[in-house]
């Protein structure tokens, strides 16, 4: 085997797994990231720079199996912290994982104490100045002023991560007209969780917004409120007091934060601009960005979060890289060019379909009716289900992500045939997106 020396840029679950699978294999790997790790007290870990850490997070059965493939002791590190693995029988039988309950911070430390104890894998803290070349390709990243010499350059470095955009074409996509706020509870010991809409999380939608509560380990879970950015009535919701005052408001949500059930964690938590970004590997010219630096996680395919796929869609593209490595050694510009073909195939349709579902989404909170002269998105399709069992054949292996949102184009006439007998999903017993925004404004502080 061909040892391959590796930079990698970014510190996060992206680059550390890729960090550990490649030192697994033999190579030698240097992670590089601003953050220095959470404080040795066990405190709160700020993680600066990274908006969706402290927010709510659901995470997929593929993250468990490349954690277990490519990284095992950061899997029993996880489970050792408390993460809940959700299972769930099949007909034929077996019980399957579904899903992971846990939250981010819960996640990263089993991740980040991994990583620090793999052998042949450095995790460095400092700042990325840049990559370095040497004619026409990448030799190595320059740190806080001092240069890292490597065959391979990996930008982990996430949806914000800025040190190479200017290699790139521009992103396909942008911000989705989608925010959101949460904030953390514990249920109160003794108190079951209330209903779940499925086994993941429980979902209410209302007259112009959605409220979501992710479940995560030991009781602890985050209760989000979801708008389109457009409506500015319902900003004040930041504001602990309207945030309660709103979750008492309705119905499904205050079953889960009613003081007797739950007791909260931390304040509330506004998110940041949501957004539905693709960008391969290649640069403005059509070839590759620079041969010898590869594009991983975020800064290929960011998704808002409703439907929890960063992370899986993230270690997917780990997974992929590393088998590349495995087929190509040191050739790292066919690894490359096999790479963006993959991202291109697995990674954009999910960015698209994500596009699709939360500008429709946008429009219909802003009163419009179903288009049925355009595509329908990806929701709409499965929430015809209800009224046509037949589309959940295909259903089940978009939710799952064994298969690409195409596979909703083989029950799409069935869902517009719903469509157009004039039924329409009935939204939850709660109040409307106007009457929330009148509960909010009686609770915003003045001043």
């Amino acid at each position: 085997m061909v040892v391959v020396k590796v930079a990698v840029i970014g510190g996060g679950p992206t680059g550390l797994v890729t960090g550990m699978g490649l030192a697994r294999r033999g190579h030698q790997v240097v992670a590089v990231d601003r953050d220095p790790g959470p404080p040795p007290d066990g405190s709160r870990w700020p993680r600066r720079g990274v908006m969706q850490f402290h927010h709510a997070h659901s995470f997929r059965p593929q993250v468990g199996e490349v954690l277990r493939a490519e990284a095992p002791a950061a899997w029993d590190a996880w489970v050792g912290l408390g993460c809940e693995p959700i299972e769930m029988p099949v007909p034929d039988g077996r019980t399957v994982t579904v899903g992971i309950r846990s939250r981010r911070e819960t996640f990263e430390r089993a991740v980040r104490s991994a990583a620090l104890q793999q052998p042949g894998l450095e995790v460095r803290s400092g700042h990325v100045d840049g990559v370095t070349t040497s004619r026409g390709r990448a030799q190595g990243i320059s740190v806080d002023g001092s240069d890292l010499e490597a065959d391979l350059v990996i930008d982990a470095s996430g949806r914000s991560g800025r040190v190479n955009r200017h290699l790139r074409s521009p992103g396909v996509g942008g911000e989705c007209g989608i925010a959101y706020v949460d904030r953390a509870y514990r249920l109160r010991p003794g108190v079951p969780a209330p209903p779940m809409t499925n086994a993941v999380a429980w979902q209410g939608n209302y007259v112009g917004f959605m409220v979501l509560v992710f479940l995560h380990e030991m009781g602890i879970f985050s209760a989000l409120i979801i708008r389109s950015t457009a409506n500015r009535d319902l900003v004040g919701l930041r504001h602990t007091r309207a945030f309660e005052a709103a979750s008492a408001a309705v119905p499904g949500l205050a079953a889960w934060t009613a003081d007797d059930v739950a007791e909260p964690l931390t304040d509330v938590l506004p998110g940041g601009p949501l957004l539905n970004v693709y960008r391969g590997q290649r640069g403005p010219s059509g070839g590759l960005a620079l041969p010898g630096l590869v594009f991983v996680g975020d800064s290929v395919c960011t998704t808002t979060p409703i439907f929890g796929r960063g992370i899986a869609t993230s270690l997917t593209q780990v997974a992929q890289l590393l088998q590349l490595l495995d087929e190509h050694g040191s050739d790292v510009e066919s690894v490359g060019e096999e790479l963006d073909a993959f991202d291109e195939t697995r990674m954009r349709p999910w960015v698209e379909d994500h596009m699709a579902i939360d500008h429709a989404q946008a429009r219909r909170w802003a009163g419009d009716d179903i288009d049925l002269t355009r595509p329908l998105p990806s929701d709409l399709i499965m929430t015809a289900a209800s009224q046509d069992p037949s589309i959940g054949e295909a259903v089940g292996p978009y939710v799952s992500m064994q298969a690409l949102p195409s596979v909703l184009g083989t029950v799409e006439e069935r869902a517009r045939a719903v469509y157009r007998t004039g039924w329409r999903p009935r939204p939850d017993p709660g109040p409307t997106s106007q009457e929330l925004a009148e509960v909010v404004a009686a609770a915003v502080p003045v001043g």
